[in-house]
């Protein structure tokens, strides 16, 4: 596959005013993600102190699980959205 070739490369974030917006919105998003991952373990983990708490704090490890989940995914979507402008780019120049 030409993606996995081409992706996941640094000079692609610095590339253009556009990517570089792009990669800061795609951090931001992953750090909130991160933040709220956390934040749903940290709660879950005092929930389970409390036999009468049991309950919410599994759902809210689970709600931790997908936010971790979602750090992933947020990166693979950021590096496949930059390599796309990048290869954008590249054809806009060869027609130009």
């Amino acid at each position: 596959m030409s993606f996995w070739r081409g992706a996941f490369f640094h000079y692609r974030r610095e590339a253009t005013p556009a990517s570089r917006r792009l990669y800061a919105r795609f951090e931001i998003a992953h750090t909130i993600v991160d933040f709220l991952a956390a934040l749903f373990f940290l709660v879950g983990s005092i929930m389970f102190f409390s036999d009468a708490w049991m309950t919410p704090a599994t759902w809210f490890f689970t709600i931790g699980s997908v936010f971790f989940a979602m750090k992933p995914t947020l990166k693979l979507w950021r590096e496949v959205r930059l390599y796309r402008m990048g290869k954008t780019e590249t054809l806009a120049d060869r027609l130009g």
